[in-house]
């Protein structure tokens, strides 16, 4: 059995890693996409497509007033809220399963600060529908569990951070505490405290199942009106030109039919720059290697918080009698030729890359230097220059809308956004002021520039958990 500490240190000096490294001289930008379809991980066995599964799960209509295409959190969430909004004759396309691609393996964690108000109100709808909202609306757990978060302060300036986001959070009625390192001893007793300046603490912060979750979305949306169909993938947009020279929406193209339609939402994830190219949009994201460990059973661990050591770029989520360890790596891999026969697989980890956090986790939380490896997690996300998703109407294509590039942040920004695309699309924009997530943000220039949104966005991944200064962009 691996061991998150010394035996992870002894695998990376003794054996071959599982991933070549890439050694370029000017940038060490990894770029392997070797991926293996048996894994042990969560979900595997209820997601996992049966044996004999073929074509469509139901027959295609002719005609949809809005075409939803991907069945991850941002496909589910808006579908949900298209249909809560009054629209019935709506239509979510899935190329495999629901949740396959990206969804299925994600960490699903929420937190609800953050050092911007819009997104403390997007993050706040997104809980308030999966804690409560489709419970009583479908009879269904979503898999919410509230166990809440706990954000690591290592330095004076940090803690400062934290102070700015408790004072955020009280005006939006957030619960939250700055504790002292022995107040955080208390609450969290296998935690290393010593070099601790403080910490917040958010009771009500929790975890995400991504299966529940999306399946309990999409119930409900049948149940309003709207049609699911898995095992359909897209293979071309209709474009028409109108008698004003503007490009417009036609139809959407499968092997199993054609749906005409004035409005299709791109919620394709890392597969949403393909699925741009053929409507003739830019999609302006990077698909790069994104990872987590899960340990073996740490005694004492069950019900306490999750964590984020923003310092040490390390995140502890609770699962189950386990940690899942992740984080924000500073050489992460591009995965180079995106495959749209990856559904439910995943890579092979690279220890040389992921070994920082081991470090950082270690040192936060002992105990796990001599805690087993149970699976290792290691799948595709998509990533934007700014670190921030991608909404709104394409400038290219009228009624070809964008949700998608969620860097690693969809399952708890879905629900907000999701209600905010469906009112976008219903009404033209939408309620809250999403400017800093709109696709026309980037000039044609820029989303032209593969260079441009490669380094931008390989430069806001390894920035995810700087410190947010006042008037300085906030970052996710």
């Amino acid at each position: 059995m691996a061991f998150l500490g010394t035996a992870a240190r002894r695998v990376m000096a003794c054996q071959k890693p599982l991933l070549p490294l890439c050694h370029a001289t000017t940038r060490c930008y990894s770029s392997q996409s070797t991926h293996t379809t048996e894994k042990s991980v969560p979900y595997e066995k209820t997601l996992k497509q049966e044996d004999g599964i073929s074509g469509p799960t139901k027959p295609l209509p002719k005609f949809a007033d809005v075409v939803v295409i991907g069945g991850g959190s941002l496909g589910c969430q808006t579908l949900y809220h298209l249909c809560k909004l009054g629209m019935t004759n709506v239509v979510l396309l899935e190329r495999d399963r629901l949740t396959a691609g990206t969804t299925w393996h994600t960490a699903g964690l929420l937190w609800q600060l953050r050092p911007s108000d819009t997104e403390v109100e997007l993050l706040a709808h997104t809980r308030n529908v999966i804690s409560s909202e489709l419970e009583e609306e479908t009879g269904l757990e979503t898999g919410w569990i509230q166990n809440g978060g706990l954000f690591i302060a290592s330095n004076k300036q940090r803690l400062d951070e934290y102070k700015r986001l408790m004072s955020l959070g009280k005006a939006y009625g957030i619960e939250s505490y700055v504790l002292s390192p022995a107040e955080t001893k208390d609450l969290y007793p296998l935690m290393n405290v010593k070099d601790l300046y403080g910490t917040l603490y958010v009771p009500k912060d929790g975890t995400m199942d991504p299966a529940g979750t999306c399946t309990t979305l999409s119930r409900a949306a049948t149940a309003r009106g709207a049609t699911v169909i898995e095992n359909c993938p897209v293979t071309g947009i209709q474009i028409k030109v109108d008698d004003l020279g503007i490009k417009r929406l036609k139809a959407v193209e499968t092997a199993h039919g054609t749906i005409q339609t004035p409005c299709v939402v791109n919620c394709a994830g890392v597969w949403a720059t393909k699925l741009g190219k053929m409507a003739g949009v830019n999609v302006p994201l990077i698909a790069m290697h994104h990872a987590y460990v899960v340990t073996e059973r740490i005694e004492g661990i069950q019900n306490m918080p999750n964590v984020r050591d923003h310092d040490a770029s390390v995140y502890l989520r609770l699962q189950g009698d386990a940690l899942s360890v992740g984080g924000y790596e500073h050489n992460p891999i591009f995965w180079e030729d995106v495959s749209d026969r990856f559904a439910f697989s995943l890579f092979d980890l690279d220890w040389d890359v992921f070994m920082q956090h081991i470090d950082g986790a270690v040192n936060r939380v002992p105990a796990l230097e001599q805690t087993g490896i149970k699976s290792t997690v290691c799948g595709p996300e998509s990533f934007t220059a700014d670190h921030k998703p991608l909404m709104g109407e394409a400038p290219e294509v009228r009624g070809f809308f964008l949700g998608c590039g969620f860097n690693s942040a969809g399952m708890m920004l879905g629900g907000g956004c999701g209600k905010e695309l469906a009112h976008w699309i219903i009404h033209g924009r939408p309620e809250k002021d999403m400017y800093g997530y709109d696709i026309r943000r980037f000039h044609h220039s820029l989303t032209n520039n593969n260079r441009w949104i490669r380094e931008r966005s390989h430069e806001s991944y390894a920035k995810n958990y700087s410190v947010v200064f006042p008037r300085l962009p906030v970052s996710l």
